[in-house]
Formats: C-alpha cells, structure tokens, sequence
C-alpha cells in the first residue's frame, strides 16, 4: 500500500526530465551566461513571471477603479479577487500535475511541446471542455494583448505629447512584433525581472508623489456615485487578479512545476504592496501574446520546428490583428472591465473550477489524484463548497452585474470617441 501511494505521488518523469534540460545549460561559460540571462526555470522565475504580469497592464487603473468603488470597496475588492485569484491558480497547477502526470505514466514526451491550459482540458475532460477553454483562453489573451499596446501608447503619451496616441501604438505595434523571437516562457527571466521592477517603482512613484505634493484643491471624495460606475470598477480589480490566463505556460517553463502551489499567492501578497498604498493616496505583451504563439503554431504545424527564424515568421501572423485592434478600440480602461467581466470571469475564475469539480467527482478520480486538498479547508467537501462559491459569485457579480456595467461604459464610449480616434481622452492643447 505504501509503496503504491509513492508510485502515485512521484509518478511522470517530468522533473528528471526538466533536470536534464537545465543541465544542458551549465556545461560551459557561454551556457552559463545564457541561463543566468535567458533561460530560466526556477521557482523564481515563476514568481518573477505572474507578479509582473499580473498587475503592469492596470496599475494606472486602480487609482481611477478606487474612485468608482469607494476606499473601502476598492480595498476591500483587492484582498477578495486577490485571495479568489490565488486560489483559481491553485486548481490550476493541481490539474495541470494531474494531466501531465496521467500522460507521463503513458510515456508521451514533452521535451519538444509546451503544455497548454487547453489541452490540459482536453485531456482531464474531453475536447468540448478543450473548445471552450481554446475560446475564451485565447480571445482573452488577443484583448489582453491589444490593451497592452493601448497602455503603452497611452503612458507614453503623458512623458512625451509631442506624437498622438494613435501614432505611439503604431510604434509599439513595432516594438512588441520583437516578442515573436521569444522561444517560449523559459526565456523571459531578464524581462520578467525588469518589468516587476519597473512596476515597482512605478507604484512606488505614484504613492510618494501624492504624499509629497497633496491632493488637487477643492478635490472630491465622492465614492460610487452609480451602479454602472461601481460594477465597472469591481470587474477592473477582477481583471486585475485574473493574470493567471498563462499559469500553464509559466508552469511548464519551470524546472520542478509541483513547486508552484504557491507562487502565485506570493506574487499577489506582493503586488497587493504595490496597488494598495498607489492606489490609497510594462512588458507584458509578451506574456500575453506568447500562449497565442503557440496555440497558432500548433495550428499550421510548426510549434517543434527548431528554426527560430521560421517561427518568428509564422508568429507574425498573430500580432498584426492585435495591432489593428489597438487602433479600432483605443479605450484602455472600458476594454480592461469589458475583458474581466466576459472572458477573465469564465477563462480564469469558472472554468478552473468547474473542471476541478467535475475531474474528480468520480470516487476513483479522488482516490488516485495525485494532489489532494490540504487538510485545512476540509477536504474534498471543503474544496468542492470553495468551488461552488466561486463559480457563483463570479458568474453572477463578475459576469453578470459586471458585463452589463463594462458594455454599458463601452458602448458609452464608442459614442462619445468613436472608432479610430487619434487621441482617446487627450487634453486640448492651445
């Protein structure tokens, strides 16, 4: 019996799998210097990757979310998505394990194959659940990418006016076409790191620069003074915990993925230190773009083809609509509380809990996982009510109250800027 529960915990290859691969890297000087810089898999590296990608895209958002929700909503919002968030990413990296740890003991290789959230469904529970994972995972991640373009030129705009904003994303439509070089998640460990620091002391920035210099006169504290003003922020903060659209991705980057279980609430206790005192008084198109690479390669057949340049060339494909997106919808933040509430609320909060429910609602499913709930949620009857909570909530407050405020403000928009506008929101100068 005992060495049958160690067959099961330890079964799959992966991790002498990925062991070997990294040793391949500190054979010599130059290999060494490639790691260091270029290829990583650490727990760090995860750390690195959902922490800077979970919160860049809106850090200049929440302030304006705050002022929509109330102080105490807006806090209040954070600590609720933020645990919620952690805990989606936790069922996550369990059916992933689960997945990769059935096909291992099938003998499949994955030495040449990315695994993706997608597959991870089609193997746990059959290619329907496959479609409606490959549909909302991937038209979430296009908006997440076309909102990352739009930020960009949005930010660059208030350091530099001299250029419309419209013109600054065809820039930046340039400059993240280069992301098509980037292998895969192993190779994002110098960016990663750059852009968590960034964000940073970015927040950082905007905390001491508001206490240094003081509120506007006459400024007010109005709180919500809507209901679509309200749904609209909460389903921006929604948006806000909801990077872990490429936890799979980031997982399979890792040397040892059975270390993840908590990354991802560490990076959200981090970044809780970064949107809560900014919000109180850049770099990730990649991550976004990089899971479309592969869905697309997998699609015309070349995602094991070694040539880097073939693929950069085929990955082109994908970042010319998310471009001409950027410059149809210009609105970074009604599209922030659009994409939360219609494909955040079911890509990374229903979906990931419904698949838990129903791949171990067999006995045996239960009885042969390889990760079990820990203890102190209660068990299996613990993590199945944590479950149906969120699914509910989400489904109702996230999906349902928020979709109707974010279409409504969207539309709004659409009206008052129309499409193809020059300069969204920009100040009329003299």
């Amino acid at each position: 019996m005992a060495a049958e529960k160690l067959e099961t915990v330890i079964a799959g290859n992966y991790v002498e799998m990925e062991i070997e691969t990294e040793e391949q890297y500190t054979k010599n000087s130059k290999n060494k210097l490639s790691k260091y810089l270029w290829h990583g898999g650490s727990v760090y590296d995860a750390w690195f990757s959902c922490a800077s990608n979970q919160v860049a895209q809106v850090l200049l958002t929440l302030p304006y979310s705050f002022s929509q929700l109330g102080m105490a909503s807006g806090i209040i919002f954070q600590l609720f998505y933020g645990l919620l968030g952690s805990w989606t990413a936790y069922l996550i990296s369990v059916l992933y394990v689960e997945y990769r740890t059935r096909k291992e003991r099938e003998k499949v290789d994955f030495r040449n194959h990315v695994i993706q959230w997608f597959e991870v469904l089609d193997g746990l529970l059959g290619k329907h659940w496959r479609n409606i994972g490959l549909f909302f995972n991937c038209t979430f991640l296009l908006f997440g990418s076309v909102i990352q373009l739009i930020a960009c030129a949005s930010n660059i705009y208030y350091i530099n006016d001299n250029l419309d904003k419209r013109a600054w994303t065809y820039i930046f439509g340039a400059c993240c076409a280069t992301t098509v070089f980037i292998p895969s998640f192993h190779n994002y460990r110098i960016w990663s790191f750059l852009g968590l620091l960034m964000t940073t002391y970015t927040a950082w920035y905007l905390t001491i620069a508001s206490f240094t210099h003081g509120q506007v006169q006459a400024v007010k504290h109005s709180g919500p003074t809507k209901m679509v003003l309200y749904f609209t922020g909460a389903t921006n903060i929604l948006y806000t915990f909801g990077g872990h659209a490429v936890t799979v991705e980031i997982m399979h980057a890792m040397w040892k993925p059975q270390k993840f279980k908590l990354i991802y609430l560490m990076a959200t206790l981090y970044v809780l230190t970064l949107t809560l005192p900014s919000a109180s008084a850049f770099i990730t198109f990649g991550f976004a773009c990089t899971p479309l690479y592969f869905v697309w390669e997998k699609l015309i057949g070349m995602h094991e083809t070694k040539s880097l340049i073939k693929r950069a060339l085929a990955r082109l494909i994908v970042v010319i609509p998310i471009w001409f997106l950027a410059i149809i919808f210009p609105f970074f933040g009604p599209i922030n509380s659009t994409v939360g509430s219609l494909l955040v609320s079911f890509t990374v909060y229903i979906i990931p809990a419904l698949a838990h429910i129903i791949t171990f609602a067999p006995a045996t499913a239960r009885e042969n996982a390889v990760e079990r709930p820990p203890s102190f949620i209660g068990g299996w009857a613990g993590m199945y009510s944590m479950n149906c909570f969120v699914v509910m909530w989400v489904l109702v407050v996230g999906f349902g109250f928020g979709g109707w405020a974010s279409m409504l403000n969207f539309i709004q928009q659409v009206n008052s800027f129309g499409l193809f506008t020059k300069c969204y929101q920009c100040p009329h100068k003299a």
